[in-house]
């Protein structure tokens, strides 16, 4: 899972879901990358269970997976500050 967690723009990505779901285009701009590169992102994230999809339409929206994701992301920060 740190692996995974390991990429700044797979960090930047789960901090913007953090105030919950967006779709693709949405954290594309945010993160400033190409959609298909934020794809390729949230694929390797909704394989690891770390984000849930749903779609709505022709509409992917992307949500953290559950509470834990962030709790986890908290205290690797908070043990990082305290080194």
């Amino acid at each position: 899972m740190y692996k995974v967690l390991g990429d700044k723009t797979r960090l930047k990505i789960l901090l913007f879901l953090k105030s919950g779901e967006k779709n693709v285009t949405t954290i594309a701009q945010e993160v400033a990358m190409e959609q298909s590169a934020v794809s390729h992102q949230l694929k390797l994230l909704r394989d690891n269970k770390i984000v849930i999809s749903r779609r709505e339409g022709k509409v992917i929206y992307y949500a953290l997976a559950d509470h834990h994701v962030m709790d986890i992301l908290n205290q690797t920060f908070e043990h990082v500050l305290h080194s």
